[in-house]
């Protein structure tokens, strides 16, 4: 261990938004976006929610990645790397709750292994390589979650 000074550094933005359906998540998440970045081409959306990003293509010419099921943690992950191959500044993963209770997400991941509790060992590496890959992303990124009122 070594105590040193503290030095600022340029980090990335990891921002989650949340909220029940219609509430603006995906339109906030743009305009935030662009507030980065000023630029609406270094936009990237991951979409799960039926092609609505495109709804707001009026903004700006930004980019969509339609992520269909399964919603797996590796696609997940492999689209999250799309967007960084293709030197996007802000990811919008709208949304993440597919990743978790989604066809094929987690949840319905380990109700296949037989639901016990120690199946878990196996289901949540794969979730922690999914939070890592937001974690440590070069891009800025900006998540949706759906919540029920």
């Amino acid at each position: 261990m070594q105590l040193q000074k503290a030095q600022r550094h340029q980090v990335k933005l990891r921002l989650g938004l949340s909220g029940a359906s219609g509430f603006g998540k995906t339109y906030s998440a743009l305009l935030l976006a662009y507030g980065i970045t000023e630029d609406w081409s270094k936009i990237a959306v991951i979409d799960t929610e039926n092609n609505s990003a495109s709804l707001y293509s009026h903004l700006g010419n930004f980019n969509v990645l339609n992520l269909n099921e399964p919603y797996n943690p590796e696609r997940y992950i492999q689209a999250i790397k799309i967007c960084e191959e293709a030197n996007i500044e802000v990811i919008i993963i709208d949304s993440i709750t597919h990743e978790w209770s989604g066809k094929n997400g987690c949840l319905q991941l380990h109700e296949q292994l037989g639901g016990r509790f120690q199946d878990w060992a196996k289901i949540t590496p794969r979730h922690n390589a999914f939070i890592d890959a937001i974690l440590q992303s070069k891009c800025h990124i900006i998540t949706t979650t759906r919540r029920k009122i």
